[in-house]
């Protein structure tokens, strides 16, 4: 189906406001060129300028890719050095794309293990975009929800240890609130890419209630056509948040 044929599908008024992305397959898709596994890295960085490039067409608020975990800083030396300055290449290289299609940058992620010369080009890529108001682009690096919740517990603790929280006023608000994804609204679909079927430790607590679609495609083979593939499976299922289809229907009507 023609990319034209699947955009006319999608139904504007039902968007998710918030879509997550594993960007898996790069390495394994190297390893078939023949080629190391930065070279997938390199050419999954055309993919993400087609997948932004359709969320900001679409009109959808938020989009999060999982760029870089806390767990991939165990992989071989070269290969993480090798990431890392692919990064600053990339993010210096896409701000002027950015900020023509009014898209602000964010980053959530335990950025103080990332290098110096990473954290201040992230840094200057999120003053330059700060202004933009359209699609929120979100970069998960140095990220995994295990540190992600254990940051939220202990702020909520200093909250009680400084007198200005009690134990029995923590609700899910409060913790949410003390997430790194504060600022956004939970992702209502969650895409995996290259064929694995798992969360890998991405967005735990953000995820209860999300679509998950995982397809073959490896990230450097996929495009925006995919991203809306996933967009009208996602508006094809009934959301009912523990209630029953009767119930939904009740309230539509």
């Amino acid at each position: 189906m023609q990319q034209q044929d699947i955009f006319s599908k999608i139904d504007k008024k039902r968007l998710p406001h918030h879509v997550a992305i594993i960007m898996d397959g790069n390495g394994r898709w190297a390893k078939k060129q023949g080629k190391d596994r930065l070279f997938g890295h390199f050419s999954g960085v055309e993919s993400v300028r087609s997948v932004t490039e359709g969320a900001a067409e679409l009109g959808i608020e938020c989009l999060t890719l999982y760029a870089f975990s806390t767990e991939n800083w165990d992989r071989p030396q070269a290969e993480v050095e090798g990431l890392m300055a692919l990064l600053i290449k990339t993010i210096h290289g896409e701000v002027p794309t950015l900020n023509k299609n009014n898209i602000r940058l964010f980053v959530i992620g335990d950025r103080s293990m990332l290098p110096t010369s990473v954290q201040e080009e992230l840094q200057e890529a999120l003053d330059k975009t700060a202004a933009n108001k359209g699609l929120k682009l979100i970069l998960a690096l140095s990220y995994s929800s295990h540190w992600e919740i254990k940051e939220a517990v202990k702020k909520i603790a200093k909250q009680i240890q400084a007198g200005n929280l009690e134990i029995d006023d923590i609700t899910d608000d409060v913790v949410a609130q003390n997430l790194d994804t504060s600022s956004f609204p939970n992702p209502e679909l969650m895409i995996r890419t290259g064929g694995e079927h798992r969360i890998s430790n991405f967005l735990l607590y953000q995820l209860a209630y999300a679509e998950l679609y995982f397809c073959e495609t490896q990230w450097p083979d996929y495009r925006k056509s995919h991203f809306f593939d996933a967009i009208v499976d996602f508006q094809r299922r009934e959301r009912r948040f523990g209630k029953t289809s009767e119930q939904i229907q009740e309230n539509l009507d």
